[in-house]
């Protein structure tokens, strides 16, 4: 539930458009919702601003679309992170707002309207394999209310192309760098932005890159002041970040 609609019922009741024993019925499951198997956080977004976001991977359609199912009835926002077509499809039964983002396989659901930051966020991969580290990082950002610029494949093999978007990248609040290989990408940026500068490790890379740690170890060890690095291809996490950032 968040500020707007806990406001919203105290004005109902306010008014008596609602009855106190309707209102306690309301809120009888505001902290959370027991489904057996998980425990809906229905309270976080009063507590932190945003919803519980879902994370599908480990769990059974069904138990996805029984926490879409009690998420919806509160009329919260909806990220699931990590899904298959599968349960976007069970989903989907059950809301027909629902999106699939096929390229970095999330699903959205929008069930009040977003309205985005003046302020933006730069989404930037050094190379096309990223991509779908760096979609979860924007949908992720776009759909908690953030502007977000995309500048893909500017990686330091091909640095000149990095500074044809030098302007995009300087003018965001947050930039977020995407990079596998030897994630050089994010030491480029820390030195040449001054705002802070999200490092994202990606698994993208050959059997020296040992499935990401080489970039992950290469950027925790960035001499470049303001960079911070989230986990192997953690975009959601660099995304839900950036968001806090961007919205102070």
């Amino acid at each position: 539930m968040s500020e707007e609609s806990l406001r919203n019922l105290l004005e109902d009741i306010k008014s008596d458009k609602v009855s106190i024993d309707e209102a306690i019925e309301s809120l009888r499951q505001l902290p959370y919702k027991d489904l057996g198997f998980a425990k809906v956080d229905h309270h976080r977004e009063l507590r932190q601003g945003y919803p519980e976001v879902i994370y599908c991977a480990g769990k059974t359609p069904e138990q996805v679309q029984s926490i879409v199912e009690a998420m919806i009835s509160r009329g919260s926002n909806i990220i699931g992170t990590r899904a298959d077509e599968t349960m976007f499809n069970v989903v989907k039964e059950i809301c027909d707002k629902a999106i699939y983002h096929k390229s970095c396989k999330m699903i959205t659901i929008e069930n009040h309207k977003i309205t985005l930051t003046n302020s933006y966020i730069a989404v930037v991969t050094g190379g096309t394999s990223d991509i779908p580290v760096a979609e979860e990082a924007a949908i992720t950002a776009e759909i908690l209310g953030n502007k977000v610029e995309r500048v893909y494949d500017v990686g330091v093999a091909g640095i000149h192309r990095l500074f044809d978007k030098l302007d995009i990248i300087t003018g965001a609040k947050v930039v977020i760098a995407v990079a596998g290989m030897e994630g050089a990408l994010a030491s480029v940026l820390g030195g040449l932005v001054s705002k802070p500068v999200l490092a994202v490790p990606t698994s993208v890379g050959y059997g020296a890159n040992f499935g990401g740690l080489a970039a992950l170890l290469a950027m925790l060890n960035s001499c470049a002041s303001g960079t911070a690095v989230v986990n192997i291809d953690n975009g959601f996490g660099a995304g839900y970040m950036a968001s806090i950032i961007n919205q102070l």
